[in-house]
């Protein structure tokens, strides 16, 4: 309701203008015809006729052109209201003229100019016509008139720029409202873009450890059921599942605000590592630790967990090293893996790892780095402090 009350003011004037507009013509018409020299056929009466004539006519095409884009006609009318007006103060000093060029004043000044230059004609037209009429020697009551014309002409005026204004303000909520759209459809796709991370950092690991398991068990089976070292393959097997579950649980804790994991669980993460994959992996920590936010701690072992799964997925190493260093301006981690054999190269089209790695930098205002040592493959993350 409060949005619709300045249109319903405007409305309201313009349907009092347009009622009142006949009735202003109509004094108009009487003042100049009982005002000296009044109407004739000859003369300066016949030039009081057609100057009133003018205006009378300039008014009604004005008003019926005020709503079209500025064009030919609606300038053509204005002027005519001007030229009529001005005609009318000299042939008649003391008749309405002076009123209708305040009218044709107005009407050039809202429909032909912009606010900068309008409201300075304004005032000056009506200064300079209240001193004509003065000088003139007009009566108190017709510099009344004249006042009140301007008060009237001002208030249509007025109504005019609040409906612009309005319009200018329904365009800018518009823009908002389209901003605010704009940014609840990015952030959506940005918690999806995170969702999807963690789920391929958490699947990846587990799922790719227990793949190559159960392959092992299969082989195992194939060649001797009653081989003594299918009971640990198994085990390794139930373990990263059961890891993996767990893993799962925290990524959907991710809603839920829960704890997130860490860089105090990297040496926890090697010791599965080993632990699973029969390959040494040792932990090491360098420089004083710094309180880091969470997205940072987050990203620190998501990526240790998905170069961990790439060593698994793309090398048989004989040792994996994972270091996590604090430094001044950085938090820095680095795993690297070693092995007898020239490994495959991880591509950025295999999956989503490095991609994501990538990723989770970047939105930490990070760096990541992947690629082939003389020995083996560097991950190489640093966030900042």
């Amino acid at each position: 309701m409060q949005t619709e009350e300045p249109a319903l003011t405007r409305l309201r004037v313009i349907r009092w203008m347009q009622l009142l507009t006949p009735l202003m013509l109509a004094w108009f018409v009487w003042a100049a015809a009982t005002t000296e020299p009044g109407f004739g056929p000859t003369g300066s009466r016949l030039a009081v006729v057609l100057a009133t004539a003018g205006f009378v006519v300039g008014v009604f095409g004005r008003n019926a052109t005020a709503t079209l884009p500025i064009r030919p006609p609606h300038v053509a009318f204005v002027g005519a209201m001007l030229v009529s007006s001005v005609t009318l103060v000299a042939v008649q000093p003391g008749g309405p003229g002076s009123v209708a060029v305040l009218v044709a004043v107005l009407c050039a000044a809202t429909g032909l100019m912009s606010v900068r230059v309008a409201v300075p004609v304004l005032i000056t037209a009506f200064v300079l016509l209240e001193a004509v009429a003065t000088i003139a020697g007009q009566d108190f009551g017709f510099l009344a008139v004249l006042a009140g014309f301007a008060v009237l002409f001002g208030s249509l005026y007025l109504a005019f720029r609040l409906a612009e204004a309005q319009r200018e303000t329904k365009r800018l909520l518009a823009e908002l409202q389209a901003g605010q759209a704009a940014l609840a459809e990015a952030a959506v796709l940005a918690e999806r873009q995170r969702l999807a991370r963690e789920m391929h950092d958490v699947l990846a690991h587990s799922l790719s450890g227990l793949s190559l398991q159960l392959e092992g068990a299969r082989m195992l089976i194939a060649e001797d059921p009653a081989d003594p070292r299918l009971p640990v393959v198994v085990d390794r097997a139930h373990h990263l599942a059961r890891a993996g579950l767990q893993e799962a649980r925290r990524a959907i804790g991710l809603l839920r605000d829960d704890e997130l994991p860490g860089p105090d669980r990297l040496a926890e993460l090697a010791e599965q590592f080993t632990r699973d994959q029969a390959v040494p992996c040792d932990f090491a920590m360098t420089g004083e630790p710094h309180p880091l936010g969470s997205q940072a701690r987050l990203a620190l072992y998501r990526v240790a967990q998905e170069a961990l799964t790439n060593v698994i997925k793309h090398a048989s190493p004989t040792r994996v090293s994972l270091r996590l260093a604090y430094e001044s301006t950085a938090t820095r981690l680095i795993v690297e893996d070693f092995a007898a054999e020239r490994p495959v190269i991880p591509d950025e089209t295999d999956g989503y790892g490095l991609t994501g790695m990538r990723e989770r930098a970047e939105l930490l205002g990070g760096t990541l780095t992947a690629g082939a040592t003389g020995q083996g493959f560097r991950v190489v993350l640093a966030v900042p402090a």
